[in-house]
């Protein structure tokens, strides 16, 4: 009678008895943080010859991608407006948010995004991408 209330017990706090491999849970882990998010920061400094009409192309398509790739949970962009002049020539600052890395692993090679790393290719000097675990 007193395995019952130990089996309950770890249904309870999900302690895995059977199925899951350590290995599994700790994979669990490691792409989906609890309180946290994975920010893909893409921030871009353009040639000089990239017209404003192009920008807004480029600004438009990217924040297209979340309706067309479902591992997209939030997004956002912006201008730099920074008055202490560290930019370094880049403008523009886009952020783009996934529930675990491997929503980015489906992201990073899906056809849209693919289609949209070539609409950028010819106008941009330089990108700066990052990424980090939200705290």
């Amino acid at each position: 009678m007193k395995l019952i209330p130990i089996v309950l017990l770890l249904f309870i706090i999900n302690i895995p008895l059977m199925g899951q491999s350590a290995l599994e849970e700790t994979d669990k882990i490691y792409e989906m943080k609890v309180d946290s998010v994975l920010r893909h920061v893409v921030i871009f400094k353009w040639k000089y010859n990239t017209t404003q009409d192009k920008i807004n192309e480029i600004e438009k398509s990217f924040a297209a991608l979340p309706s067309k790739i479902k591992t997209i949970i939030d997004f956002e962009y912006g201008t730099n407006n920074s008055p202490e002049g560290l930019d370094k020539g880049f403008t523009h600052c886009f952020l783009v948010t996934f529930a675990s890395e491997k929503g980015r692993e489906i992201y990073l090679p899906h056809p849209d995004h693919q289609e949209f790393v070539k609409l950028i290719g010819d106008h941009v000097e330089d990108v700066l991408v990052f990424d980090y675990w939200s705290k």
